[in-house]
């Protein structure tokens, strides 16, 4: 799977050497995913590649961020987000067009291996001395997390504040905080942490929702991308890492 860098590069040539009017539409395709799709895209994409020919470079970061990087002129022809309101963002800047929910997911708490903090659950997280990490409220999963606190009545002072899921998660893993609030993927993806489940009543369920963008628009493979994703083959992978059905 090539590199983000290295499909700019290849664009940039071909921009040079054909004023980018000869391309052929097919041969690669970036998309621009939320951090929390790394395993899921990352496999997806490969599968991609194998049925079609069109190689995939991806792009993982916060989904607000890919936004602002969208808005800067980044190229991606899809774009994959954590949330409903974020993409609802890239909608109204026109930045994407029809928009199709392809996934759920919740929130849960990452603790290092053995819960040496003895973290029971939310409450728990509040206690003087604990060190937690969550997301910024820009983020979806930051948004979530403040949803879920608020529902649950818990107070937090967060030692740490990050811009993506996966940052969160490296700091349980790294042992710099004692848990941190993350999607249930996320922490079953990790061999280093464990998952402290959490009440499914008043759960907040993320919507994942995946579009392709203007500059997606005349890319064949942009669309396709979008359908393989919503398959049974790609739903089972989605479903293997534990994110929920659309």
């Amino acid at each position: 799977m090539k590199s983000l860098a290295a499909v700019v590069a290849l664009t940039l040539t071909c921009c040079a050497l054909t004023s980018c009017g000869k391309a052929d539409p097919g041969s690669s395709l970036t998309v621009f995913a939320a951090a929390s799709l790394k395993k899921s895209f990352e496999e997806i994409g490969k599968d991609f590649e194998e049925e079609t020919g069109t190689a995939v470079a991806l792009n993982f970061a916060g989904s607000s961020g890919l936004v602002e990087q969208m808005k800067s002129g980044a190229p991606a022809q899809v774009f994959a987000s954590a949330d409903e309101p974020t993409m609802d963002t890239a909608s109204q800047a026109g930045l994407v067009h029809d928009p199709r929910i392809f996934a759920t997911n919740t929130l849960t708490i990452a603790v290092p291996r053995g819960n040496p903090a003895n973290i029971t659950g939310l409450e728990a997280l509040s206690r003087p001395g604990v060190k937690v990490a969550v997301c910024a409220p820009a983020v979806p999963c930051g948004n979530a997390t403040r949803k879920l606190l608020s529902r649950r009545g818990v107070p937090l002072k967060p030692a740490t504040e990050e811009s993506k899921v996966t940052a969160v998660l490296t700091k349980v893993e790294s042992g710099q905080v004692d848990a941190g609030l993350v999607y249930v993927t996320d922490a079953r993806a990790s061999d280093k942490v464990e998952a402290v489940d959490l009440p499914q009543v008043g759960a907040v369920v993320n919507r994942y929702p995946i579009a392709v963008t203007s500059q997606g628009e005349k890319t064949a493979s942009a669309a396709q991308f979008v359908e393989f994703v919503l398959s049974e083959r790609a739903q089972q992978v989605l479903q293997s890492n534990g994110f929920g059905q659309p």
